[in-house]
């Protein structure tokens, strides 16, 4: 693992944390799948820069101070697993909320191809052929 694919990461992962989507997108395949938690309930999987354009107004809309911070990262060349620490607060509750998370990504010339949101580790390091 070189040290350029943590960098790529933590750059994209702060480009969202700036709300800057575009310089978030300039990581991200045209041909993206996104796949977030709330898949379980809906079943909805976004797809392409729209698509992500889509999931970010959604999640910002539900949750306008969502915000998260990046713990461990496991790496290759062409995966990566995330965990991630998230925190906010409902539009309408007073009831904040943290989770923690973990972010599998697969990656093809330096650009995010698929980004899946797992419960746990494990089903994140599957999900990307990555191992415990």
């Amino acid at each position: 693992m070189s040290q350029a694919e943590p960098d790529r990461l933590r750059r994209a992962y702060d480009a969202l944390m700036r709300r800057d989507l575009e310089a978030f997108l300039s990581y991200v395949d045209p041909d993206v799948e996104l796949t977030p938690l709330a898949v379980e309930l809906e079943g909805t999987r976004y797809r392409g820069h729209e698509g992500v354009r889509e999931w970010w107004k959604e999640l910002l809309r539900v949750f306008p101070d969502f915000a998260w911070d990046i713990g461990q990262v496991r790496d290759s060349e062409e995966a990566t697993v995330v965990e991630c620490h998230a925190r906010g607060q409902g539009l309408t509750s007073d009831v904040p909320f943290a989770e923690t998370f973990w972010v599998a990504i697969r990656w093809r010339t330096d650009k995010m191809t698929e980004w899946r949101t797992c419960r746990t580790e494990a089903e994140a390091l599957e999900a990307v052929g990555l191992r415990e």
